[in-house]
């Protein structure tokens, strides 16, 4: 455990220390969400459209920005420079676990995110946002979200320890998009289409977004919450079982 905290605390300086890393976090999501609410807010007024719960269109689309927050992490493009810089050998060389050089990054990339979508809740509550759950419902959507950036990081360090390329590590990164848009991103699932709902019932995504979203408009919906919680657990043990696999079998 000692020495996941120090690896965590080293990745979370160099962080701090690279703090414009942070900037595609805030400003991309932002900058969506900011043009989603100004184009779709008169389509889907408070009054009269039943899915927003009495809320403006700004709290729907708020859940689409945080979870692209989340997937705009730096974790995998820092660990390829330890790869070229020849830092990630000399740390395979100490008598280190090798789950401790996996969650010592993955658990910057949590914390990261903790403070990414704090700013973010706190620019959708200036559009009225108004979270239904209550502060509960707030640090459960804090935690959600910190959980899914350490998945999503979890997944992109794959990419980086088999290409070892920061170019085909960032490339990968916009695999992201495709699973965004075949969400309910922009209008509830039982309103897409009927091939777009069976995508985005098979998307893990969506279970995220809806849960994110139930906490934002109802409440707490344990079904739904049900559902978040076994898509980010399946996800976490995946990719943190896969990632210690990757670096046993580091050649």
């Amino acid at each position: 455990m000692t020495e996941t905290l120090v690896l965590t605390r080293r990745a979370v300086v160099e962080g701090v220390r690279s703090f414009e890393s942070l900037m595609p976090m805030l400003f991309i999501p932002l900058f969506f969400f900011v043009v989603n609410v100004g184009q779709a807010g008169k389509i889907f007024p408070k009054e009269g459209t039943p899915f927003l719960e009495g809320q403006g269109y700004a709290a729907f689309s708020l859940p689409a920005a945080l979870l692209t927050a989340a997937s705009f992490g730096t974790a995998a493009l820092f660990l390829v420079e330890e790869i070229e810089g020849g830092y990630f050998d000399k740390l395979r060389a100490t008598p280190i676990p090798r789950s401790s050089i996996v969650l010592g990054r993955l658990l910057s990339e949590s914390l990261k995110n903790l403070m990414v979508t704090t700013v973010i809740v706190g620019v959708g509550v200036l559009f009225g946002v108004r979270i239904r759950s209550g502060l509960g419902g707030f640090l459960l959507l804090l935690a959600i979200m910190a959980v899914w950036a350490t998945v999503f990081s979890g997944f992109m360090q794959l990419v980086a320890m088999k290409t070892r390329s920061a170019a085909a590590t960032n490339s990968a990164s916009f695999i992201f998009f495709p699973l965004l848009f075949l969400t309910p991103n922009f209008v509830p699932r039982d309103q897409l289409t009927r091939p777009m709902e069976i995508a985005a019932s098979f998307n893990p995504v969506t279970y995220v977004m809806e849960a994110a979203r139930s906490l934002i408009l109802e409440g707490f919906e344990a079904d739904v919450l049900l559902k978040c919680t076994a898509v980010l657990v399946a996800g976490l043990t995946a990719a943190v079982a896969l990632n210690v696999r990757a670096i046993n079998h580091y050649d």
